[in-house]
């Protein structure tokens, strides 16, 4: 039965087949460019030379391609066609603005030559320019043809090869027509290099290549700018970047020479950098974030205290006053008439301020509600963190660190502490009843905890103890603070435990601890469930595919949406964010220690466990139901993340599913796949090659196996991402809510500063947390990272309709889609039901952060705080 499968699929491309000359035919072909541009504008002196090369009949060339008819010089590959040139490119007006501009294109083509498979282009210009679509408008016997091309295509003299595009018909590789397959072949190995390109690459080199984490630091300034190279070695495993191909640092040849700072031209892959608008949107964030960071910060300078926020009405003028931008009709007639994205970003019409920060969601409705215990909680189910909180399962709370190197590390919280909060539960019946829940930072932090302690930061090591109550909310009971042993880490632990107060000093006490546990959860929640484990562990996912899976194959047509623009944004990271002396090692607590803390947590990273449904159920917040739906029942039934997750993740699971089977109807046909084969080789042996001798990876031999690790990859690059960061600015852009950094300890009885907790609690708390300019630097960049740029494509969507030509894959997406709009009805009705307190809280923020909007094509983007974008883009 597989051998009739295999040679239906395979075995008809090799029947030889008798062509008779025909007669030409002209094929009028509409080809859809983008100049080079300039941010919004396009590059007139680009434009003007380029018209001197037309003149001079140096244009831009293409030749069809047969998938049918051999070259005769080359019995391997398909004929070309005659050459055509693109038409009326002189007489064309260069618009003021960036933009697409369409050409015609007339092409002689053989009829014997059958249907056109790809077509080689030639740009003979002086300048670049990004080729979107072509398309055939009617080739005789088949009708219209498109080509999605979505690439940069330089001048003909920086390639040593020609730049071929195929057509949007998939093919497995046995399938390929035999006269496209070298072609197909030799396009994989321009893209991987093959060892060609040395040195530094270059804007126009198409090379995508791994490298290890070596460039954060800069040894040669000096010590305290070196960083260890992270990847390659068992202490600090990480998965792989792109490569940039930099010289080595003089004092440390493992390291990689680093850009200057503000140099945004960092090398990846030209196709995989931002587009014109959302390069002018990040630009326009960064411009007004700057203004707002430096203009209370030179207020304060005539304050009476510097860098430090007096009173919490301090901390709201930063979002209070500004200069409201009119709303409604006038301002949108005015952005209408502002043609560059960018200063439209900086005019905007939704009652945004200029020259203040945005109003945080957190505060808009209540100014103090955060503070509530039962907001605290409900943040762990529905905050920008909603992936920690795990079951109670013994009681104390016990340590998995090596007794042998840091003692005794077990939780000193007893059950005095927390009895009398248990609604006359016993400790032992809440945890049979599946009623006690923990967020444990612990053990993460612990080993790091007394170097993180030898900068400016002061802070511990925090477990906190959750009771599920009645009504579905959580109630905190208890909030244990460790250090190191003063004599020592392997003496132990020295803990303190903290329970619930309202009132009194007690009561500051208790707002105290818990921001020491929101210092932990932010800077985790930071380094580890954001920034590790999606942008750094998607990347070896977008430069395997790259490399080893074709544009023909279904599976890059399937995964390639969901790595936009990743590339990107981990280099500018790399470059300004998560660098020796970045903005994160300058606003979240481990500060220097940050990044080679994340690598000791990768080791514990496993893909298989990305995947929902086995996330939920490692953190016990699940079990296994095959009555319930998703086969799993939530034993916190009101978990916003978990519920609409839930929800997302079998969207995208029935989607892969059925396009796969479609591609994939055997699972023997999945083992004899080449290119799928070395693709899961090259993630596991290179990508992610620290981890390449985990038991868990699965094999890729089977058609279940392909589906499950697909969509993962999706669910990891889309919806968990979108949890994760989107919320940054609704939650975490009021600091007091999520502070990110602690500078002193707990105050003790007796001190001058505990006498300070008593007289003045708002004051002692705001001398505890993030500092003014380390908050306003925080505050800058979530603001930046929240925000949804104008070209946002969403799960659900493409950027062309005509992705592929297959009619069952296209039915199977448009129902994809229609089931995501059916789950954004129900987050809906969920958020209207007050019987669900934890999708509103307190604080009245509904959840929508797993909203999908697969809906809106309004390309408004902004601080919307919903939306599921297919990458990890931002």
């Amino acid at each position: 039965m597989v051998k009739k499968i295999m040679e239906v699929l395979c075995g008809n491309n090799k029947k030889k087949q008798n062509h008779k000359v025909g007669e030409s035919k002209k094929v009028k072909g509409r080809v859809v460019l983008m100049k080079k541009n300039v941010l919004d504008f396009n590059d007139f002196k680009a434009s003007f030379i380029d018209r001197i090369h037309e003149f001079l009949g140096k244009g831009v060339s293409m030749q069809l391609i047969s998938s049918v008819r051999p070259d005769p010089a080359n019995k391997l590959q398909g004929k070309l066609g005659k050459v055509a040139h693109l038409e009326k490119w002189i007489t064309s007006i260069t618009p003021l603005t960036a933009g697409e501009t369409e050409f015609t294109i007339t092409f002689d083509w053989d009829e014997s030559m059958g249907v056109p498979g790809a077509f080689v282009v030639r740009n003979h210009h002086h300048s670049q320019f990004y080729l979107k679509t072509v398309t055939l408008e009617d080739v005789p016997g088949h009708g219209p043809v498109h080509f999605v091309c979505n690439s940069w295509v330089y001048p003909a003299h920086r390639y040593k090869y020609n730049r071929v595009f195929f057509s949007n018909k998939p093919y497995l590789p046995c399938q390929t027509p035999e006269l496209l397959r070298k072609y197909r072949e030799e396009e994989l190995a321009n893209l991987r290099g093959n060892g060609s390109a040395s040195g530094m690459l270059k804007e126009w080199d198409r090379v995508y290549d791994y490298a290890y984490y070596n460039d954060l630091g800069s040894p040669d300034k000096g010590e305290e700018h070196a960083r260890p190279v992270l990847g390659g070695s068992k202490e600090y495993p990480y998965p792989r970047r792109g490569k940039t191909g930099r010289k080595p640092t003089k004092k440390d040849p493992n390291s990689e020479k680093r850009l200057p700072l503000l140099s945004l031209d960092i090398y990846v892959p030209r196709d995989e950098r931002f587009g014109y608008l959302k390069f002018s949107d990040f630009l326009a964030y960064a411009l007004k974030s700057l203004v707002q960071l430096l203009l209370p910060e030179l207020t304060s300078l005539c304050d009476k205290t510097i860098n430090e926020f007096d009173t919490f009405q301090d901390v709201l003028k930063l979002y209070e006053g500004g200069i409201k931008l009119p709303n409604g009709h006038t301002i949108s007639k005015i952005r209408e008439r502002i043609p560059w994205e960018m200063f439209k970003e900086l005019a905007r019409n939704d009652g945004e301020r200029f020259l203040k920060f945005p109003m945080p969601d957190v505060i808009k409705d209540n100014k103090s509600a955060w503070r509530t215990d039962e907001e605290f909680g409900r943040e762990m189910l529905a905050g920008v963190n909603p992936v920690m909180i795990r079951r109670l399962k013994e009681f104390p709370p016990t340590s998995n660190l090596d007794p042998k190197a840091y003692g005794n590390q077990n939780s000193t919280i007893r059950e005095e502490h927390i009895e009398k909060n248990l609604n006359g539960l016993t400790v032992d019946q809440a945890i049979k009843c599946n009623r006690l829940f923990i967020l444990d930072h612990h053990d993460s932090l612990m080993p790091y905890l007394m170097r993180i302690n030898s900068t400016t930061t002061k802070t511990y090591a925090t477990r906190t103890l959750l009771f599920l109550q009645d009504n579905g909310t959580l109630k905190p009971l208890v909030i244990e603070l460790s250090l190191p042993h003063p004599q020592g880490e392997h003496h132990g632990a020295v803990s303190k435990v903290f329970t619930p107060a309202e009132e009194g000093v007690e009561g500051s006490v208790w707002q105290l601890a818990k921001a020491y546990a929101a210092v932990n959860d932010s800077g985790y929640h930071q380094l580890i469930s954001h920034w590790l484990n999606t942008h750094a562990v998607i990347e070896p996912f977008v430069i395997a595919t790259n490399r080893q899976l074709s544009v023909l194959h279904p599976i890059h047509k399937l995964l390639h949406p969901h790595f936009r623009d990743t590339m990107n944004i981990n280099a500018l990271a790399r470059q300004i964010l998560i660098n020796a002396g970045g903005v994160l090692e300058r606003t979240v607590f481990p500060a220097r220690f940050a990044m080679e803390l994340s690598a000791v947590v990768y080791k514990n990273w496993v893909f298989t466990e990305q995947a929902l449904p086995n996330e939920l159920l490692k953190r016990g917040v699940a079990v296994p139901d095959s009555r319930s739906r998703h086969g799993l029942r939530l034993l916190i039934e009101d978990y916003p993340y978990a519920v609409d997750g839930l929800e997302i993740w079998s969207a995208i699971e029935n989607w892969v599913s059925e396009y796969c089977s479609f591609y994939y109807p055997t699972d023997d046909m999945v083992q004899d796949d080449s290119e799928l084969q070395s693709w899961w080789m090259e993630i596991r042996n290179v990508g992610h090659g620290d981890k390449k001798d985990e038991p868990w990876w699965p094999e890729m031999e089977t058609r279940a196996e392909l589906i499950n690790a697909c969509t993962i990859i999706i669910w990891v690059a889309s919806a968990l991402h979108a949890a994760v960061n989107f919320g940054q600015y609704p939650y975490a852009g009021y600091l007091p809510n999520r502070p990110t950094v602690s500078r002193r300890f707990m105050p003790e009885p007796g001190t001058p500063e505990y006498d300070e907790l008593e007289k003045n609690p708002d004051l002692a708390f705001l001398k505890t947390i993030t500092a003014q300019f380390q908050t306003l630097l925080g505050v800058s960049l979530i603001e930046i990272l929240s925000r949804h740029s104008t070209d946002e494509i969403y799960l659900g969507q493409r950027d062309t309709p005509e992705w592929t030509s297959d009619a069952e894959a296209i039915a199977a997406f448009e129902k994809f889609g229609n089931k995501l709009q059916e789950i954004e009805n129900r987050i809906i009705e969920m958020n209207n039901d007050k019987k669900w307190k934890n999708r509103v809280g307190p604080v009245k923020v509904p959840y929508t952060l797993l909203y999908p909007n697969t809906s809106d094509y309004s390309r408004q983007g902004g601080l919307t705080g919903k939306g599921i974008p297919n990458s990890v883009s931002i």
